[in-house]
């Protein structure tokens, strides 16, 4: 039996993420410490982007299929981008998703990006805590089923190694409920552990040796926060943020939001991570009223999850 219940939390504490963070893009820099540091909250409305958009996608079609089906979830995603393609996706997406929803092989278009290595971007790991959370029982399958998702868009094995880490962070998350948290080393190390020699394995492991009092701004130097767009310089802080936190997806979002940088993307990974061991119980609710609301289906699931 699938984890419906963590699997909805974790993609509505993405979506939390991905809003909130992204609207701090409009927040001038002189004034960005100041703002941060009295936790002031932007203001209404809070609009999703890309990482929202493919979640929805991913987690529909996953309901539908039960498994990721590659051809048809490609065909999905180009199918949404063709929608909505105004929610800020990169510029390779605009080329993939265009190709794909042209009738284009996605294998060859993905393979064909940046002179043939593929994308190395950060797209794949954004959308993919759902899919950890709703595989939590198998990490074998995690890690299978996370690269299947993951080269539908992004050929680069970075790429791929970076949404295998959020998703096994989200498992791990998962199994976790209902006990205590593994402490951050812990759960940076195992995840590590199960991912290819790549950039993305050993920014985990540095992120698993920091200190605990580790300040977020020098995590988010070290490590990068996402301002290459890269999933080796986004996947490591953003884990290395929700693992200290696994209790609090306020504190998750506040504290991944410290590192700037790719701000819509970092807490996006990080509270997909988090929710799907909290939920959202202790979400303050003007956070909820603020976000733009997700499709009709996802409240539909939820009440489903509850029978």
């Amino acid at each position: 039996m699938r984890a419906a219940r963590p699997v909805l939390d974790s993609l509505e504490g993405l979506a939390l993420g991905d809003a909130f963070g992204d609207r701090w893009f409009s927040v001038p820099l002189d004034e960005a410490p100041a703002a941060l540091a009295a936790r002031l909250v932007r203001p209404a409305p809070w609009h999703s982007t890309d990482d929202t958009a493919m979640a929805l996608v991913l987690v529909r079609h996953l309901l539908d299929a039960s498994e990721v089906r590659p051809d048809a979830l490609a065909r999905e995603f180009a199918a949404e981008y063709a929608r909505e393609y105004g929610r800020k996706y990169g510029p390779s997406m605009h080329r993939v998703l265009r190709g794909i929803g042209a009738g284009g092989d996605w294998r060859a278009i993905t393979a064909a990006q940046f002179e043939g290595q593929g994308s190395h971007g950060n797209g794949a790991a954004m959308r993919v805590a759902p899919l950890g959370a709703w595989f939590a029982e198998d990490l074998d399958a995690v890690v299978r089923q996370a690269e299947l998702q993951a080269l539908t868009t992004h050929f680069h094995p970075e790429a791929v190694a970076g949404a295998v880490a959020v998703a096994l962070a989200a498992a791990l998350a998962v199994r976790s409920r209902g006990g205590n948290p593994p402490g951050r080393a812990e759960l940076l190390t195992e995840i590590a552990g199960r991912l290819p020699d790549s950039e993305v394995r050993s920014g985990l492991r540095i992120a698993a040796r920091m200190p605990e009092h580790t300040s977020v701004r020098h995590a988010a130097t070290v490590l990068g926060a996402g301002a290459l767009i890269s999933a080796a310089d986004t996947v490591p802080f953003a884990l290395w943020s929700a693992a200290g936190h696994l209790d609090s997806l306020p504190e998750t979002v506040w504290n991944t939001l410290e590192g700037w940088g790719d701000k819509d993307t970092t807490c996006a990974i990080a509270a997909g991570v988090t929710a799907a061991r909290t939920g959202l119980a202790d979400v303050p609710p003007g956070w909820l009223a603020a976000r733009e609301p997700l499709p009709g289906w996802v409240a539909e699931a939820s009440r489903t999850a509850d029978r």
